[in-house]
C-alpha cells in the first residue's frame, strides 16, 4: 500500500500522515515545495519513521510540477492519492482562492491520472453546500445553492471538477469548521471560533463570570476537532465501495452559535449569554413569514452589506474579528451525516462533545496562539533582548512564560530536569522566530546548582531576570505526616534551598552588571494558610522572608525583587488532585501574565484581592480565620495519595460544601 498527500505540512494533512504512519503500511509520499524541505525533514523526524518521503513539486503548477522521471518511475504504484492542499480561510481574497482552491485541484487531477492511481480523495468542505435552505444530505451536491463568498465558490467548483473530471476513481469529504485536537488543543492557525477568543479573554479579564449578558439567536454552526477529521478520513479511505461517494465530517447535531459560545466562555471563566426568547417561542411565527423576510435572513444579508462590513471592520476587525469572518459563524443547511455515521459504525470514531474539550483548545490557544503579550509595546521595550532565567520551564506556568518572553522580543534561559521537553519548549520558540538556550538541571541537587550558576554566567552576555517557578506541592495533613518528615525536608530543598542557591549564585554577575530582578512564585497559601499544606507553605514562606531581608541589602546594587502571592493554579503540578478539577483556577497563562507584569513593573509583591483579605484576617482577627480554616479542613478530606488510596477514591458526599467554598475563597488551594 502506497499513498501520496498534498498538504501533508498543513494542518488536517499532518493529522492525516500521522494517522497512516500508526496505522497502515507503506511509503507515504508527500509533496513539498523546494523551500518548504527543511519544514518536511523536522515533521519527518518528529514522525520517527522512513516510510514518509518527500516529493518535490508546487501547488500551482501542472501535475504539482512533479519531475516526469518520478512519474514515470511510481506510475500504478499509488493506491491513495489525498488532496488535502487548499486555501481554509475566509478572509483570503478570490485570486488566492481561485489559485489554491481551483487550480491546486485540478492539478493535483492530473498528477494522479498521470500516476494511475487507485483513488483520489479530494477533501472539500460543507461550504460547498453555501446558502442551502434545509436538509443537505451527502447525496446532494448541484442544488441550486448560492454561494456567499470566494471561499465557497472555490470549494464548490473544486469538488465539480472531481465529480466530472476525473478519469480515476474518486470520494470526498466534506468537513465543518475543524478546530483543534480534542485531547492536546493543537491549533497552527486562528481561524473560525479562534478569532473571537481575544474578546472573550477581554470579557474574562474586565467582567466577573457570574455577570448575565444578553445574546441573540444567530442560528446554528458545526464544529469538529482534527483529530476527529483525520481518523476518520483514514477509515473511510479503506472502506471498499464506497468509490463515487461523499462524506460529511460533521457534528450530527447542529450547534447553537451561542451555545458555542457560551462553550468557551465558561472554557476561559468569561460570563455567558442568555438568549431571552427562546428559538422553540419563535419558530412558529416566524416559519409563516416568507423566508427572505425571516430575521435571521434579514439579519445575515445586513451584516453581509458593504456598510456593515466596513462597520464591523472599524469596531470587531480591532479586536481581531475579521467582518468576513462575523457574516459566516452559522451555518443555513443542516448537514446529514448519517452516511458516514453508518461508514463508521464499530471503528470506535465518533465527534466528541465540545463540551469535553473547549477547555483544552482554549488552554492551547491561549498559552501558544493568543500574542496580545508580545504586541504590547510597554512589554517589548522591558523584554527585548534580555536574558530571562526560568525554571521549571518544561511545562505550566514555567513553559508558557519562556513562550511570552520570547513573543516580546527576549530571550528564555530554559532550566528543568527534563531535557526532552525543555528541547521541545525551545523548538516552538525558535519556530517563531525565537532564540532561547536550555541548561538541565535538578534543582533539588545544590551541587548540580552550583555547577549551573557557572555556566550561566560563563555562556550568558548578561542575566536581566530570574524567575523562580520550580516547584514541589505536597497536601497532607499533620496526622498522616508524623511518619513523613522526608515530605518536609524535601519541599523546603526543592521551593527554599534550590531557590536561594540559585539566587546567590548568579548575584556576583548581577552586581558586576548593576541590575537584575528576581520573580519568586509564591503561593497565595502564605497570606491565607490553608490546612494540609503546612510543608508547602512553610517553604514558600521561607523564600518570601529570606527575599524580604536580602532586598533591602541588595537594592544598592541594582537588584530587585517582586514575590506573587499565586492563587490556584491549573498546572500539571495540582493534577493529581482530582478534586481541584471543579474549582475555579486560572490558567498558566494568566499566571504567566503576572509573571511579565512583575519584570515589566517590579513591584515588591502582587497579591489578590482575596489574599490580602486572607493576610489582614489572620492580623486582625485570627482565631476566627482559624474557625474557618478548621470548617475547610472538615469539609475537604485529605488527598487520595495521602489516605494511601488510588486517585478517584476521595469520598464525593460533601462535594457541595466543597465546591462552594472554593467559589467562594477563590484561587486558594484547600
Amino acid at each position: 500500500m502506497s499513498y501520496f498527500v498534498t498538504g501533508a505540512t498543513g494542518f488536517i494533512g499532518r493529522h492525516l500522515v500521522d494517522e497512516l504512519v500508526d496505522h497502515r503500511e507503506g511509503t507515504v509520499y508527500v509533496l513539498c515545495r523546494e523551500a518548504s524541505l527543511d519544514r518536511m525533514r523536522a515533521l519527518i523526524d518528529a514522525w520517527g519513521t522512513d516510510r514518509v518521503v518527500p516529493v518535490v513539486g508546487d501547488l500551482g503548477t501542472v501535475r504539482l510540477g512533479v519531475a516526469e522521471e518520478w512519474i514515470a518511475e511510481h506510475r500504478g504504484g499509488i493506491d491513495h492519492f489525498f488532496h488535502i492542499a487548499a486555501i481554509y480561510d475566509m478572509t483570503a481574497d478570490d485570486a488566492t482562492n481561485e489559485l489554491l482552491n481551483v487550480g491546486g485541484t485540478r492539478h493535483a487531477l492530473e498528477l494522479a491520472e498521470a500516476l494511475a492511481a487507485n483513488c483520489f480523495h479530494q477533501v472539500s468542505s460543507v461550504a460547498a453546500a453555501g446558502d442551502y435552505h434545509g436538509t443537505f444530505d451527502e447525496t446532494m451536491f448541484e442544488a441550486g445553492q448560492h454561494l456567499p463568498s470566494p471561499y465557497h465558490r472555490t470549494k464548490y467548483e473544486s469538488e465539480m471538477i472531481v465529480r466530472t473530471e476525473a478519469t480515476v476513481p474518486w470520494r470526498v469529504y466534506r468537513p465543518a469548521i475543524v478546530v483543534g485536537h480534542s485531547e492536546t488543543g493543537v491549533m497552527d492557525k486562528v481561524d473560525g471560533p479562534y478569532y473571537f477568543f481575544p474578546v472573550m479573554k477581554l470579557m474574562r479579564d474586565t467582567l466577573p463570570a457570574w455577570l448575565p449578558l444578553v445574546g441573540a439567536d444567530l442560528g446554528d454552526t458545526n464544529l469538529v476537532p482534527v483529530d476527529y477529521v483525520a481518523k476518520a478520513m483514514d477509515h473511510l479511505a479503506h472502506l471498499p465501495d464506497r468509490d463515487g461517494e461523499a462524506f460529511h465530517l460533521v457534528n450530527p447535531d447542529p450547534q447553537p452559535v451561542v451555545g458555542m459560545v457560551n462553550t468557551f466562555c465558561r472554557a476561559a471563566g468569561a460570563p455567558t449569554f442568555a438568549t431571552p426568547v427562546d428559538r422553540t417561542t419563535t419558530e412558529s411565527v416566524v416559519g409563516l413569514l416568507p423566508r427572505a423576510a425571516r430575521p435571521g435572513s434579514l439579519v445575515t444579508r445586513l451584516i453581509r452589506s458593504a456598510p456593515a462590513q466596513t462597520a464591523l471592520d472599524l469596531t470587531l476587525g480591532r479586536l481581531g474579528v475579521p467582518a468576513e469572518v462575523l457574516s459566516h459563524t452559522s451555518f443555513a443547511p443542516v448537514f446529514d451525516s448519517r452516511r458516514t455515521e453508518q461508514a463508521l459504525a464499530g471503528s470506535g470514531i465518533a465527534v466528541p462533545d465540545l463540551d469535553g474539550y473547549a477547555r483544552t483548545l482554549w488552554g492551547y490557544w491561549e498559552e501558544n496562539l493568543d500574542e496580545a503579550t508580545g504586541r504590547d509595546p510597554r512589554n517589548r521595550e522591558a523584554l527585548q533582548g534580555k536574558h530571562v532565567v526560568i525554571t521549571g520551564a518544561s511545562s505550566g506556568i514555567g513553559q508558557v512564560t519562556a513562550l511570552k518572553v520570547a513573543q516580546c522580543g527576549g530571550i528564555p534561559v530554559l532550566v528543568a530536569r527534563g531535557k526532552d521537553k525543555l528541547e521541545a519548549t525551545r523548538a516552538a520558540i525558535e519556530r517563531r522566530g525565537g532564540t532561547a538556550y536550555v541548561f538541565p538541571c535538578d534543582l533539588s541537587d545544590l551541587d548540580a546548582i552550583d555547577t549551573l550558576t557557572k555556566e550561566l554566567a560563563a555562556t550568558l552576555p548578561s542575566i536581566d531576570f530570574v524567575v523562580n517557578n520550580a516547584g514541589r506541592s505536597i497536601r497532607r495533613s499533620l496526622k498522616l505526616s508524623h511518619d513523613r518528615f522526608h515530605d518536609f525536608e524535601r519541599t523546603m530543598q526543592l521551593n527554599y534551598f534550590g531557590a536561594i542557591r540559585l539566587v546567590m549564585g548568579l548575584i556576583p554577575t548581577m552586581r558586576q552588571q548593576q541590575r537584575g530582578h528576581i520573580v519568586n512564585i509564591s503561593s497565595i497559601g502564605v497570606q491565607t494558610n490553608p490546612p494540609r499544606f503546612s510543608a508547602y507553605v512553610a517553604s514558600k514562606a521561607a523564600l518570601d522572608s529570606w527575599s524580604n531581608v536580602v532586598a533591602s541589602e541588595l537594592v544598592g546594587d541594582g537588584i530587585t525583587f517582586t514575590g506573587i502571592h499565586m492563587p490556584l493554579v491549573r498546572t500539571p503540578m495540582i493534577a493529581p488532585t482530582k478534586l481541584y478539577d471543579k474549582f475555579p483556577t486560572i490558567s498558566p497563562a494568566q499566571a504567566a501574565d503576572l509573571v511579565i507584569k512583575a519584570m515589566l513593573e517590579r513591584p515588591h509583591e502582587i497579591n489578590t484581592l482575596l489574599g490580602n483579605a486572607g493576610a489582614v484576617a489572620h492580623t486582625v482577627a485570627p482565631k476566627l480565620a482559624f474557625r474557618v480554616l478548621n470548617m475547610a479542613y472538615h469539609v475537604f478530606p485529605d488527598s487520595a495519595a495521602a489516605q494511601g488510596k488510588a486517585q478517584g477514591d476521595q469520598p464525593g458526599a460533601r462535594e457541595s460544601e466543597q465546591i462552594m467554598l472554593a467559589k467562594v475563597f477563590k484561587g486558594v488551594h484547600w
